[in-house]
């Protein structure tokens, strides 16, 4: 244990801690660290979908033509084992006054940004005062329309979201999206609903991004459970994940091939406002894909050749597992 908190970051919030206790070892997986995290395979690599090769300035990775992601601090309140940010999260704390002033000159000079994405690390752990000053910064920029949160907080924290975190929220002239991250319908407790309901209820839109994990959710009925509840707390499933090449997550690893049936079951058990997008992130930076689609194409061994965007052809390999 002392190995793995030596190379990653390591945390887990009071209140999770609870729902663990109650919820047993498959929520545990996701946050308890595990000898295997050391081990690293031929297809892992530190920077799996290539946010340095997309990053101009520190704090920007723009990867697509109208979005840009802003990632004013790299701390989060509960650290997931198999994150692809492994390798940074924890460690650099916030943005400097002038690297963020330098990120928000970059959005500034791009006005084919449409929409921002605050992620990191997770943005909902900075404080009331500098999430303001952010907010303020963006409804500046005229050609931003668009502002989505990424966070695991409703879920690691409920109680963060309180009225003073609402009323902040509510400030921006923006537009505001909010995606949650949530693997498992045992994270999704009452307190967590209902802070679900707060964010609703003062108008926010509520998005779900969920990770398809081996020994959390890998089977249609814990799916299956998931996005309901998802559903009922007023979250709607947005995207789920295949598993990054990050470094050390074999253990996590699902199959494609296997993640594409579990998803086609998922057809025939759930209304289509339940069901999310599973996509696949192409190693290097070319971008996310339906994994679902033409524009993945198997070859017999594991691997897939999958098409990005424009067309072109990447070979994405298949896993190595180690039990």
């Amino acid at each position: 244990m002392e190995a793995v908190a030596a190379r990653y970051a390591t945390a887990i919030s009071p209140a999770l801690v609870d729902v663990i206790r109650a919820a047993g070892p498959r929520l545990a997986r996701q946050f308890v660290p595990d000898m295997r995290e050391l081990e690293t395979t031929p297809q892992e690599r530190s920077d799996p979908i290539g946010d340095e090769t997309h990053s101009p300035v520190k704090g920007i990775v723009h990867r697509y033509p109208d979005r840009v992601l802003l990632m004013p601090t790299l701390t989060c309140a509960v650290y997931c084992r198999f994150c692809f940010r492994r390798e940074t999260v924890g460690s650099a704390g916030n943005l400097s006054p002038a690297e963020l002033d330098a990120a928000l000159g970059y959005i500034r000079a791009h006005p084919e940004i449409w929409e921002v994405i605050l992620t990191g690390g997770d943005p909902l752990v900075l404080s009331v005062r500098r999430l303001k000053d952010l907010f303020a910064a963006l409804d500046a920029i005229p050609h931003v329309k668009i502002v989505r949160i990424h966070t695991r907080v409703p879920v690691a924290d409920p109680e963060r979201i309180d009225g003073e975190l609402i009323e902040t929220l509510q400030l921006t002239n923006k537009t505001l999206y909010m995606a949650i991250h949530c693997n498992h319908a045992a994270e999704l407790t009452p307190h967590v609903a209902a802070a679900c309901a707060r964010l609703s209820t003062a108008g926010i839109p509520l998005l779900s991004q969920s990770v398809l994990l081996k020994g959390v959710n890998d089977t249609v009925e814990e799916l299956e459970a998931l996005f309901r509840t998802l559903t009922a707390a007023r979250v709607k499933p947005y995207y789920l994940h295949h598993l990054d090449y990050a470094p050390g997550t074999s253990h996590f690893r699902v199959p494609l091939d296997q993640g594409q049936a579990l998803v086609a079951a998922l057809r025939g058990r759930l209304s289509g406002l339940a069901i999310p997008t599973f996509v696949v992130d192409i190693p290097g930076g070319a971008g996310k894909v339906r994994a679902e689609t033409s524009s993945l194409s198997p070859e017999g061994d594991g691997t897939f050749i999958v098409r990005d965007r424009h067309g072109t052809e990447h070979s994405y390999p298949p896993a190595t597992a180690l039990e």
